[in-house]
């Protein structure tokens, strides 16, 4: 049986089939059908971690890791893990571990100009739906192929910044360099070849780091190299097939697609690793084309490795309409398709509102919320917003799906205390559940106004629908 194969019936012939509860869950079959989900993990099973039950735990732990190992680089809070994926499609279930974005700085490079780059990386952040997208790794490449100065730099970046690094060199002798620069701070190292990939595992295995195979355009090559690294003992390994432009872009994705469809649907442990992709070879030809272009061409690709399998990019620009793109790209792939992104249900307060103030409800589908929320704050509008619980749908298909009911409505607004809060009983509601207006009133004794259909509309519909809009106590 392989791990795609494991089904709650199949980890149910492996438990101990005690049924004592001790997990949390009603049965073991329960307890099976949460831990092959990923909801929980096998170690709640008290029973399954005695010594009698072993063998089964072995073989269940076996079963349950996932097709593409997952490697952590870096140490302490903001360490960075890649791969840990069970699955090639995001339908089939949720991906884990992002694609991790790193940004490049080299030895030749300037003080002022390091310095700027390494701020500009580490302080990079952008919000979206309420959740902060920000880049994960610096790539320090050695372009002097000098030693001394390749360990200044990597200590000079590591004093100024917390993320993680990427040492880059085919040069064992200066990755050492600057490992010894940085001994316990476990890089991920760039890169292994056919040339020097036994200099590179030792290096891996004296500093406990994980290291890149690369083997760009030879899939041959490089699932050599990794059974020669594997028995060699390293294996924290990561998967370089090649990034390559132009021409070369189809063999660049189906490179990438064939090892995550080997180590997902034919359980190849040789492709089971996370896969690098390195969209920075763009800049190679920067002389011949406009930087705007190259940027561009950067950007794109790096979109397209994020979406065919890539679980750590290496960048260059830092511009940010083509970072925002790519990171939004990104946690849309890596939310869960079977949970919608919501946010907590409740009563939320925009401005200074008064017992005068208008009172909305929305739902709590986070993108929703989130782009009324905007709306109401850009106008200055002191209100009142109800945030309510339809499990994170939209209004017009949370209606549809009755996930959105007059009665859950009601049941809000006395959740809520909007009551003791307003002197008034008027409800603004989306215009995209108007069909819900009359029972509302019904059930909740408030009288509805229904509102504009996008939430844009909404400074232009206090000020001509809620009463007394030119008066100073109205509260808006």
């Amino acid at each position: 049986m392989t791990k795609r194969e494991l089904s709650p019936i199949n980890m149910y012939g492996f438990l101990p089939k005690t049924n004592c509860k001790e997990c949390g869950e009603r049965d073991c079959l329960a307890f099976a059908t949460k831990v092959v989900n990923r909801e929980i993990p096998l170690e709640k099973c008290a029973p399954i971690l005695r010594k009698e039950n072993a063998k089964e735990y072995e073989q269940l732990k076996t079963l349950l890791a996932p097709a593409v190992k997952e490697i952590a680089i870096g140490v302490g809070e903001r360490v960075v893990k890649i791969g840990g994926k069970f699955v090639m499609h995001r339908h089939e279930f949720t991906y884990a571990n992002p694609t991790a974005i790193a940004v490049d700085v080299t030895d030749n490079m300037t003080e002022e100009e390091l310095l700027s780059r390494i701020r500009k990386t580490s302080q990079f952040s952008f919000e979206y739906i309420g959740q902060p997208l920000r880049l994960d790794l610096i790539a320090v490449r050695c372009t002097t192929n000098d030693k001394d100065k390749y360990a200044v730099t990597v200590r000079k970046v590591a004093a100024n910044t917390f993320l993680p690094l990427i040492l880059c060199s085919l040069n064992p002798h200066v990755l050492e360099a600057g490992l010894k620069a940085v001994p316990e701070s476990r890089p991920l190292l760039y890169a292994a070849t056919k040339n020097n990939w036994k200099d590179m595992a030792e290096l891996a295995k004296t500093y406990n780091c994980p290291l890149v195979v690369s083997a760009p355009g030879n899939l041959r090559l490089l699932r050599s190299l990794s059974k020669n690294l594997l028995a060699y003992g390293v294996n924290q390994l990561v998967l370089d097939p090649g990034t390559f432009l132009d021409e070369g872009l189809s063999d660049t994705l189906n490179g990438f697609t064939a090892l995550r469809r080997a180590a997902c649907k034919l359980s190849d442990e040789l492709s089971g690793f996370p896969l690098i992709g390195v969209p920075i070879v763009v800049w190679t030809g920067k002389a011949k084309s406009p930087e705007e272009l190259v940027k561009w061409k950067e950007a794109y690709l790096a979109a397209m490795l994020t979406v065919r399998f890539a679980d750590i990019l290496i960048l260059h620009t830092l511009d940010g309409w083509a970072l925002l793109p790519l990171v939004v790209l990104r946690q849309n792939l890596y939310t869960d398709p079977r949970k919608p992104v919501s946010v907590h249900a409740g009563l939320k307060k925009f401005g200074t509102p008064n017992e005068n103030s208008p009172v909305m409800f929305t739902t709590n589908f986070a993108l929703t919320y989130y782009t009324v929320a905007s709306d109401i704050e850009k106008a200055k509008v002191n209100a009142y917003l109800i945030v309510v619980d339809t499990e994170g749908i939209a209004v017009d298909s949370a209606v549809a799906g009755r996930k959105l009911t007059a009665e859950k409505v009601a049941d809000a607004l006395k959740a809520s205390g909007i009551e003791s809060k307003v002197k008034h009983r008027k409800l603004v509601i989306p215009g995209k559940a108007s069909r819900l207006s009359h029972e509302i009133e019904e059930l909740s004794g408030w009288q509805v106004l229904v509102g504009p259909k996008d939430s844009s509309g909404i400074p232009g519909f206090l000020k001509e629908k809620w009463q007394n809009p030119n008066d100073s106590e109205s509260g808006i």
